[in-house]
């Protein structure tokens, strides 16, 4: 503890060291520049132009122009960004006593910049993060839309989806699933239990975001140890005012499934204030298989969520409350667990959030943000409309970052964050008894920025303390701490190398779970005794960015001390196969490609791979459900308003697997996406088609719970139409 105390005390002490070389203020100058919808070449009011790394930030006028006054010389990331619109970003060098020019063409569709806000904290271009992030925008999540997050997720690099059916499907990064992967919600914590089991799903309503962004390897540092792997965080937006009203209105509807959904959203802001609120309901129907349909595979989604806030010059405050309302089918839990019955899942969320804080105060402190929400979570298990388990998860959460204001070439961040957890399961599947959970954690990142060269480091501490009901408590403590380098090796090409060591405790389940499982499949026995999971791990990033190609190559190696996993005894329990959890090394090593390639300038090739390859070291064991080898090969033609984008999806079988795991046949399948947007002044239309599995082949999903029961969707056509008023 004294050793994390003094490391943790030596990141401070940098931070404190650097600060007195940092620059004074010289002359400044100014950026201006105007915004225009490139669809019609009208100008856009009140969208907001920041300049990232001094955190400042102005709105365009009701002729679309804006201007920066006062600003340092050097170079810097100039980020558009207005509700409903994909972000737009460019660099901009500031020269003393003279007016940089910015201008901005904000597309609703067609190929976009990318912005992550997840990977530092602030909003940044996944180009210049330091780790590997991937994001889908609101336009690209409503031509995705399904219930479940992994479903929408699982064709990005990186990430496939585990499933017990639709409604429970999870995202899983590099490999890594559970509570190896953390869901947030505008970086706050859901109170879920969807790391807990694979029939358990996640609250998330894609129809209401603004983006989803994936955080691809160790995130521990500002997120916590659940982040081991990596983080998907839903951003909602809802986080400054503007004058006016704007809204969206989106409809779907789907064949093969019998998918049919509403979501419609309003925001008002006046002066300095800003409402807003919004609302979805979304069902699905058993989908059709080549093989025929999957019983009891429907879903029914229902929430609403509103909102306001005051957005002073130095100062800010917002609330927001949520309720989400869902059901799902767990295909066939009730044949393996011998009931026959029909097993669905009912869960429902309470959620309020209050947000914080102060900024633009000119002083090494130059803002601070303060998050704290309160979730009630509860899913029942009903064997038709009887209660078989009922699961309770109360939780508040935490947070807040202070953030430096940028001297010289040093900038950064540094809080505390934490949450408590009380946690209760009550009926046939209540494996562990009622637990507690206390974690508390704080944390520094911060960035050296040599133009070329920039360097950024930092460190967090963690406490875990579970203090179950008739069994001993358990505490643990760990040090996470990350290290990176990006080199810029020519114009729009970098070279990004990271070494992460992160620590996760023991999650609940590991600990206390004793019983049938049939959402793990298996009688579980957990292990009081285990011990804190480390990791040390390298990524490297090869990037390109120009008008014409987007090109990215990573290659990581993450090496794991006492990894925790379900071992099987080779008995059987309830008809279950008995599985102990246990701990031993092991190593995830793989690699993603993606290439975006404009022939033409209304056409592009897009290209992507990624491969995982995950083993216990001592006996070269796999792991089980690891992702097997995947490709993608597209095209985007856009002529006007208009885009077409065909594509095939080339997935390897897998061969390699865990005991008792089942083989998987490699599979392609074909898809074709198109799309219409009418622009006007202020409004868009936005008609979008998209028809999947064309050739209706039949294959399964390596990650499924059930995949020897229940191939995936079959051939069908999903049709949507947005209305967006800015």
């Amino acid at each position: 503890m004294r050793r994390i105390i003094s490391t943790f005390g030596l990141i401070i002490a940098s931070i404190l060291f650097l600060q007195p070389a940092a620059g004074f203020a010289q002359s400044a100058g100014a950026i201006r520049g105007k915004i225009t919808l490139s669809d019609n070449d009208k100008p856009l009011h009140n969208v907001i132009v920041t300049v990232v790394e001094l955190r400042r930030s102005t709105e365009t006028d009701e002729a679309g122009v804006f201007e920066l006054a006062g600003v340092p010389p050097g170079t810097y990331t100039l980020l558009a960004h207005m509700e409903g619109f994909p972000d737009s970003s460019q660099r901009v060098t500031v020269i003393a006593g003279s007016p940089a020019t910015a201008d901005f063409e904000l597309k609703i569709t067609g190929l976009r910049e990318e912005i992550t806000v997840t990977a530092s904290g602030s909003e940044q271009t996944t180009f210049q993060a330091f780790q590997s992030v991937t994001t889908m925008d609101t336009l690209r999540l409503v031509e995705e839309s399904h219930p479940s997050i992994g479903e929408v997720l699982e064709k990005e690099p990186g990430v496939a989806k585990r499933s017990f059916g639709p409604g429970s499907a999870r995202p899983v990064i590099r490999g890594f699933d559970g509570d190896r992967v953390l869901v947030l919600q505008d970086g706050q914590r859901t109170g879920s239990l969807g790391s807990q089991s694979g029939d358990h799903g996640e609250p998330i309503d894609v129809l209401q975001l603004e983006r989803l962004e994936v955080l691809k390897g160790p995130a521990t540092l500002l997120y916590g140890s659940n982040a081991i792997g990596g983080v998907v965080n839903a951003v909602t937006g809802h986080d400054y005012a503007h004058e006016g009203t704007r809204g969206y209105l989106t409809t779907l509807g789907s064949t093969t499934n019998a998918q049919a959904g509403v979501s419609g959203g309003i925001e008002f802001g006046t002066g300095k204030w800003m409402f807003h609120g919004s609302g979805t309901g979304q069902r699905t129907g058993d989908y059709n298989t080549p093989a025929g349909r999957i019983q009891n595979s429907g879903t029914r989604v229902g929430n609403g969520v509103g909102g306001f806030g005051y957005y002073a010059d130095k100062g800010f405050f917002s609330t927001t409350y949520s309720h989400d309302n869902r059901r799902f089918g767990v295909p066939f839990a009730g044949l393996i667990e011998g009931s026959g019955a029909d097993i669905d899942l009912q869960m429902r969320r309470h959620e309020l959030r209050l947000n914080g804080g102060f900024r633009n105060t000119g002083s090494f402190i130059d803002s601070f943000t303060t998050n704290v929400s309160y979730s009630d979570y509860q899913h029942k298990e009903l064997e038709g409309e009887e209660v078989g388990t009922t699961f309770n998860n109360q939780q508040l959460n935490y947070r807040g970052v202070f953030s430096q204001q940028k001297r010289g070439r040093l900038t950064g961040s540094f809080g505390f964050s934490g949450f408590l957890r009380d946690y209760e399961a009550v009926g046939e599947e209540s494996l562990a008894p009622p637990v507690k959970q206390n974690s508390f954690a704080v944390f520094a990142l911060e960035e050296i920025d040599l133009e070329r060269v920039r360097f950024q480091f930092g460190g967090r501490v963690e406490r875990n303390h579970y203090d179950p009901e008739g069994l001993a408590p358990r505490t643990f403590t760990g040090f996470s701490g990350a290290a990176g380098v990006r080199f810029t090796l020519w114009p729009g090409g970098a070279l990004v190398a990271n070494y992460t060591h992160s620590y996760r405790a023991p999650a609940l389940e590991e600990l206390y779970n004793f019983g049938p499982h049939v959402g793990n499949l298996t009688f579980e026995i957990g292990n009081a005794d285990l011990t804190n999971e480390t990791s040390d791990g390298f990524d490297v990033s090869l990037r390109h960015q120009s008008k014409r190609v987007r090109a990215e190559v990573n290659f990581f190696y993450y090496g794991l001390k006492n990894f925790v996993f379900l071992a099987p005894t080779g008995n059987l329990e309830d008809g279950l196969i008995e599985a102990a959890y246990l701990q031993a090394d092991s190593r995830y090593v793989g690699a993603e490609a993606g290439l975006e390639v404009g022939l033409r300038e209304d056409f592009f090739v897009n290209l992507n791979f990624d491969t995982v390859d995950a083993e216990l070291k001592d006996t070269g064991t796999p792991l089980p459900r690891i992702p097997p080898m995947r490709a993608r090969v597209g095209f985007d033609w856009r002529r006007g308003n208009f885009s077409l984008r065909p594509e095939a999806v080339f997935v390897k079988d897998k061969r390699e697997v865990f005991t008792n795991e089942t083989r998987t046949a490699g599979y392609t399948v074909f898809n074709l996406l198109a799309s219409y947007t009418l622009a006007r002044t202020h409004r868009a239309h936005i008609f979008s088609v998209n028809a999947f599995n064309l050739g209706d082949r039949l294959y399964r999903n390596h990650l499924s719970f059930i995949k020897d029961l229940a191939p995936e969707i079959g051939r069908g056509v999903r049709l949507t139409y947005t209305m967006r008023v800015f």
